[in-house]
């Protein structure tokens, strides 16, 4: 049995295909099969069901699988004792953040962790919630920035930030007027939202559930993936939209006065929080990366609504 042999388990278990598995591997699919096949004779069982489609791991398997995770993870700690010992803070980072705190979360801390960092290789992609938790659980990120709380057994939280939601109001709708929105002004029907899968749709979608009934919620026709869009039908008259507060700071910038307002207290926010499975190695960049980031959070974001403060990363 080989570190190897392990890695090779794993990334089939990951892709459930012997061919992507392999080119995640950079290794040709007869080798990684022959490296398995090698395994199997010398425990004795077999590992993957070969007769499904997509393949799934025997009961056996799942077992063995299991426990290569966990080895597959201490063999790495070493590298990350070495490096700690070092005073290093480097290596390769697979970072995930939703779409809806990437395009103004990213723009703030990259420039700053990329030049303080800069043996830090880091990887990042946009992926929606659920896509993220079953790549953290497979091993494919090392860590993500998402709404929590999630609650998720074997993951991690470490709040960020927490961040208002805002009203986008053009100015012939009928709440331009107002300085402030209550809960109440709302109308699920006059409301533009995200796509299906956006964490940030769901919420806005509990804003309303004491006032409006399922009925109501179904019947919102216009939405869409990202919050330009949004606004543009917004000005056409569609209706009226909810931003996060740090695109509602870009809006102040480029939309007219008065179309970018506040709810009166307490304000509906989010909880913006880096999470990373409870035993995954890289601590160090996960506690840099935190730490980059709450420097360039306005700081009154720092606590929420109930004037719980979150602790700065040192």
């Amino acid at each position: 049995m080989t570190i190897t042999q392990l890695n090779y388990i794993i990334a089939v278990d990951t892709h459930r295909h012997f061919a992507r598995a392999a080119e995640s591997c950079f290794v040709t699919q007869p080798t990684l099969s022959m490296q398995i096949h090698k395994l199997e004779e010398e425990l004795g069982v077999t590992i993957f069901d070969r007769s499904r489609k997509p393949l799934q791991p025997t009961d056996i398997g799942v077992q063995i699988l299991e426990q290569s995770r966990i080895i597959i993870t201490e063999e790495r700690r070493i590298e990350e004792i070495i490096q700690l010992h070092k005073g290093e803070i480097a290596g390769d980072f697979k970072l995930a953040i939703i779409p809806t705190v990437a395009s103004t979360l990213l723009p703030r801390f990259l420039k700053c962790f990329i030049s303080q960092y800069p043996k830090v290789n880091l990887q990042i992609e946009e992926l929606q919630t659920k896509v993220i938790l079953e790549r953290l659980k497979n091993g494919l990120l090392d860590a993500a920035i998402l709404a929590t709380p999630l609650s998720q057994d074997g993951i991690m939280e470490k709040p960020l930030y927490y961040e208002p939601f805002m009203a986008y109001t053009p100015m012939d709708h009928r709440l331009f007027k107002e300085k402030f929105l209550d809960n109440s002004d709302l109308d699920v029907n006059d409301i533009l939202l995200l796509h299906e899968g956006h964490c940030f749709r769901d919420s806005v979608i509990n804003l309303c559930s004491s006032l409006f009934d399922e009925k109501d919620k179904a019947g919102v026709k216009l939405e869409s993936g990202s919050f330009e869009t949004l606004i543009k039908l917004s000005k056409q008259g569609f209706g009226m939209t909810l931003v996060p507060y740090l695109k509602a700071i870009e809006l102040k910038n480029i939309e007219p006065e008065g179309t970018v307002k506040p709810f009166s207290r307490p304000q509906p926010m989010r909880e913006i929080s880096l999470i990373h499975h409870r035993t995954h190695l890289k601590i160090s960049i996960i506690e840099a990366l935190a730490k980059c980031i709450q420097e360039t959070i306005p700081e009154h974001m720092l606590k929420n609504d109930e004037g719980k403060v979150i602790s700065p990363y040192k």
